[in-house]
């Protein structure tokens, strides 16, 4: 070889070697720059995360569906993948206790400074550290038809007492006085609560929680002597006061839905949302309290979230600060308002007022006088209340027999043995780079799309749930690599052209459907590549791809789409384009593939530059 030809290949090399660390530091740049935020809900993708990237503009935001399930963020943290922002619904001290170490300590910050004590004391650890902080509550109680009551010249209950008066009342006439959807886990435990409030809020139940919420436990705590059998006592008494005859165990919330709009029951086990939608269908609906048998009223409240914050934040301060901007806009009281979607904002912070509409101005008193009981609401609870519960209901359990079937089972050691069913090899991180995408949802992508058998795949940002981790998945932690909340298929032959039509509509947005937000929010696509222009928050498709020449109109492709039918509406409203839709959800579809000893996950591949 000559020096001329040596010389020309050194130069290609060091050109090579500049481009591909050029690329590698904007790379590293954007996963400097990226926070993380898990959303535990899809609803919260469509308005609270677009309402927090307006306000930080400037911020790159990376939000992701995660699960509404604490052990879905122990098994993140155990492989050294826990987001810089989690929220989560059903929350416990008791079940975030494994992540207390490596979450910030927030009990010295404004932002826990403005919370009622009384609320963020079931936030506070044993040693006076908080992780966690909680936003504005969903209320819960009877959702009572007050028009049903004034028919029939029934009083309206203000206590225990003239609340089983009323339902016998209205046995009467042949309507039942209450009923509630006792086939699900989440109404048997607030219905074990929210009786015994007053008990369970005072100095011994109080002490209870705490023992039973301590981080710094390592045994399982079950139920004491003091406080909790009377709570069983309670419960027994009102399935006798109120008549809850076995069939309610096969009510669903539609059915209950359907008997209180038809008039068929006076009273319903629900929340401040349920009192609006009925008052927007013309029933005079108002939301009454738990009525305690001590003549206390109170409310049963649930944070629509709580939110934490990864302590490796502390690490870079640039970082910390903008994890911090984040929080301030959830918390602040328009972020609340939003979160809301038009319900009233009952917030635990005293920097956000009280917005009472007239369906929950008879709620005032009692929100004043700090009457708000949040529920205790660990995984254990939600399992063994609606276990319990439903057995004292069916006649299985006397008051005594159900404490101690509760106790034993909040006592028994969890289930360690559950069988591997997904082993990745490799982990993928799912932080959106504008070369390339997300490797993480490519490789989701890329595994469906095997699965399928379709020449193409495309789906909403929302349809995955973060990183694909070098671990062992159980079927649990497997099934929740997809979205939590309906993710659908849509299969279709499509022509070249309505690829690129369908493709657009995904990046660019469609009206009734889903438009992407920020760069993180563009859609997934295997099997073709594109390209996309962006400018001041909004996408223009440029280029569609494969095999790195453009498609043509007239080449022929087998297409899934991934989408909630909320998503997809636009598309299957379209009667010129007949989709049809995959027997069975994402979710089983991919935990099917992989039960059955499926292949291993697919390798990622850019599938998006934007410009």
């Amino acid at each position: 070889m000559t020096r001329k030809w040596i010389g020309l290949l050194l130069s290609l090399i060091m050109v090579l070697a500049l481009v591909t660390g050029c690329a590698a530091n904007k790379t590293a740049k954007e996963d400097a720059d990226t926070i993380t935020v898990y959303l535990w809900t899809g609803a919260m993708y469509e308005s609270y995360a677009p309402y927090i990237q307006s306000q930080l503009p400037d911020m790159n935001i990376q939000f992701v569906v995660g699960n509404n399930d604490l052990d879905f963020y122990k098994f993140m943290n155990e492989n050294g993948a826990l987001p810089d922002i989690i929220t989560c619904c059903r929350f416990s001290l008791h079940d975030a206790a494994p992540l207390k170490d490596s979450l910030m300590d927030l009990s010295t910050t404004s932002e826990a400074g403005a919370f009622y004590d009384a609320y963020l004391a079931s936030f506070t650890n044993e040693d006076g550290s908080i992780n966690w902080l909680p936003l504005s509550a969903d209320v819960h109680g009877f959702v009572t038809n007050r028009g049903m009551f004034e028919e029939y010249n029934i009083p309206l209950p203000t206590d225990y007492e003239s609340f089983v008066s009323a339902c016998r009342a209205f046995e009467k006439v042949g309507i039942r006085g209450h009923v509630g959807d006792f086939v699900y886990d989440y109404t048997c435990m607030e219905a074990l609560q929210g009786l015994s409030i007053p008990e369970l809020t005072s100095l011994e139940g109080l002490r209870w929680r705490m023992a039973y919420s301590d981080p710094a436990s390592t045994e399982r705590v079950g139920l004491d002597e003091v406080v909790w059998p009377g709570v069983f006592e309670r419960m027994e008494q009102f399935i006798r006061d109120v008549n809850l005859t076995p069939d309610v165990l096969e009510l669903g919330y539609t059915p209950v839905i359907n008997m209180f709009a038809r008039g068929e029951v006076a009273m319903i086990t629900g929340s401040s949302a349920r009192v609006l939608e009925f008052l927007n269908q013309g029933i005079d609906t108002v939301l009454l309290p738990y009525f305690g048998q001590n003549g206390e009223q109170w409310l049963m409240t649930t944070p629509y979230l709580q939110v934490a914050l990864n302590r490796n934040l502390e690490q870079d301060k640039s970082r910390r600060e903008k994890a911090m901007q984040i929080l301030d806009v959830m918390l602040s009281e328009e972020g609340q308002t939003v979160l809301a979607s038009g319900q009233d904002v009952l917030s635990y912070s005293q920097d956000v007022g009280i917005h009472l509409t007239g369906h929950l101005a008879n709620l005032r008193p009692l929100i004043e006088q700090n009457h708000m009981y949040i529920r205790i609401a660990s995984n254990d609870f939600f399992a063994v209340s609606r276990d319990v519960v439903s057995k004292m209901i069916a006649g299985e359990y006397d008051a005594q027999q159900a404490y101690a079937a509760f106790d034993a089972q909040l006592r028994q050691p969890g289930d360690a043995s559950a069988e591997t069913v997904l082993s990745s090899g490799k982990g993928y991180s799912a932080i959106f780079h504008s070369k390339g995408g997300s490797e993480a949802h490519s490789v989701m992508a890329n595994t469906l799309r095997g699965i399928y058998g379709s020449d193409v795949l495309l789906a909403t940002g929302d349809s995955f749930t973060g990183s694909v981790l070098q671990a062992d998945y159980t079927e649990k932690m497997a099934g929740s690599m997809i979205m939590p909340n309906g993710l659908v298929s849509f299969h279709r032959e499509m022509s070249g052209a309505e690829l690129k039509e369908t493709i657009r509509a995904y990046v660019e947005g469609i009206k009734g459907g889903f438009i992407p937000f920020n760069r993180g929010s563009l859609p997934i696509v295997s099997g073709v590549a594109i390209e996309v222009q962006e400018d001041e928050g909004s996408y223009t498709l440029t280029k569609v791809r494969k095999d790195g020449r453009d498609i043509g109109d007239d080449d022929s492709f087998s297409v899934t789409c991934l989408a909630t039918y909320a998503h997809f509406a636009p598309f299957l409203a379209d009667e010129s384009r007949t989709f049809t839709e995959g027997e069975d959800s994402v979710k089983d579809v991919w935990l099917n593939h992989f039960r059955a000893g499926g292949a291993a996950l697919a390798q990622p591949e850019q599938y998006i530059t934007l410009k």
